[in-house]
């Protein structure tokens, strides 16, 4: 079966996240052996060390958001909150996943795709909270200011409005293909400094 385009793009951010992990875990192995040994307590190391956390973190998230979800796969629920405890630690923003069963792959995707549209929407910060009742999913999302704009989460149902769309926006136009993958329709809707997002 010939791969399309959405398939080929996951598997890349797939490919990227699982190359990146290993060189990333052996900085933050070398940094733990110069903090053990006493060699070194300088403030650059605490930096190193930061900045190698943070990079996990986000790569970690990266490899859900982005990478390949296929079939029925499914991911842990402490993968998940793992993830967002890590990457969403000393954060601005708040991240309340209330799920507490393990989840389809394809719709943890869709689910953290929509995170990251929620992190574009508050740069002063704000909270989300992740819910699911039977099969349907609802994302919410309040601020006391926020970033709203109408253009980019359009392309959650109108994708052919995205084709300008820089590539610092790209996860708000991967929600409808994410979603139609996921065999779902995705419906927002914005409210003042909220966002509700389901699916």
């Amino acid at each position: 079966m010939a791969l399309n385009g959405s398939r080929l793009n996951d598997l890349i951010g797939s490919r990227i996240c699982h190359d990146l992990i290993s060189p990333l875990g052996a900085i933050g192995n070398g940094v733990e052996l110069l903090t053990m040994s006493g060699t070194s307590t300088a403030p650059e190391i605490s930096l190193i060390a930061e900045s190698v956390e943070n990079a996990n973190a986000r790569i970690r998230f990266f490899r859900i958001a982005f990478g390949a979800a296929s079939g029925l796969s499914q991911i842990g629920n402490a993968e998940v909150r793992s993830v967002l405890a890590d990457l969403y630690r000393g954060n601005r923003i708040r991240v309340d996943w209330r799920i507490t069963e393990d989840t389809l792959r394809i719709e943890a995707k869709l689910a953290f795709l929509v995170i990251q549209c929620f992190e574009s929407a508050m740069p002063w910060g704000g909270k989300v909270a992740v819910t699911r009742n039977g099969d349907d999913w609802n994302i919410y999302g309040s601020a006391d200011r926020m970033k709203i704009e109408p253009e980019l989460w359009n392309l959650a149902t109108d994708p052919s409005k995205g084709n300008d769309i820089a590539a610092s926006n790209v996860h708000f136009a991967l929600l409808s293909p994410t979603s139609e993958a996921a065999n779902c329709k995705i419906k927002t809707a914005t409210n003042g400094n909220s966002i509700s997002v389901s699916f």
